[in-house]
């Protein structure tokens, strides 16, 4: 099976990701590379103070190979920007690293990763968090709360307040970017993405990052 190397005794963080990228292009640790046009792995500096992890690429991150470039990035750089954050400063990965999807006629349409495939994939997660060694953790939306965590999480009652994570490491659990752009309310929409740009506030204060030096 590929894309099962370690990174160990790398020279530096820099390279440790870049050959993490190379493995994960190859992965086959579950079934939903069979389908997507690539792996998207992680991207940002290899020192960031924060780490955003989302659930899975969508269908444009899923074409373009990065991301959050789709319409939840877009909607997350406004929020990280809003928040005193500079989004070159963050690194930002998904917990799942293919877009799993239906077709409905000529769509590609989003489907939750199983707790297999989110298993399968935890490795690449594991190796990330442990090359960048960010201060914070965020993670965006219930999946990604659930890997990072290790339990059910409801973001009514575990979103926006420092949480423990392994190893020592602080998180924050917040909305993804994806479920705000389906809030049907204009109104319930915008406090929605109120409460992301002040989840990532938190989450710049508990890195002891500063409005002017987030980012470094």
């Amino acid at each position: 099976m590929r894309g099962a190397k370690s990174a160990a005794g790398l020279p530096d963080a820099g390279q440790a990701l870049t050959r993490l990228a190379e493995e994960a292009a190859g992965c086959e640790r579950c079934a939903l590379y069979r389908h997507a046009t690539q792996a998207v792995f992680g991207e940002g500096p290899d020192d960031a103070a924060i780490m955003l992890v989302g659930e899975q690429p969508g269908d444009q991150e899923d074409k373009a190979g990065r991301p959050f470039v789709g319409p939840a990035g877009r909607i997350l750089e406004r929020a990280v920007t809003e928040a005193g954050l500079d989004k070159a400063g963050v690194y930002l990965t998904n917990a799942v690293k293919h877009f799993k999807h239906e077709m409905r006629g000529k769509r590609r349409m989003h489907q939750r990763p199983n707790q297999g495939e989110v298993e399968a994939c935890r490795w690449w997660l594991d190796h990330e968090l442990a090359v960048v060694r960010p201060s914070v953790v965020v993670g965006l939306g219930v999946t990604a709360a659930r890997v990072l965590l290790g339990r059910p999480v409801v973001l009514a009652r575990d979103g926006g307040r420092p949480l423990r994570l392994a190893e020592g490491r602080q998180g924050l659990m917040t909305l993804h970017p994806a479920a705000i752009l389906r809030v049907p309310d204009e109104e319930a929409r915008r406090q929605a993405y109120l409460r992301l740009v002040g989840d990532l506030r938190r989450a710049a204060a508990l890195a002891g990052l500063e409005a002017t030096e987030a980012g470094r």
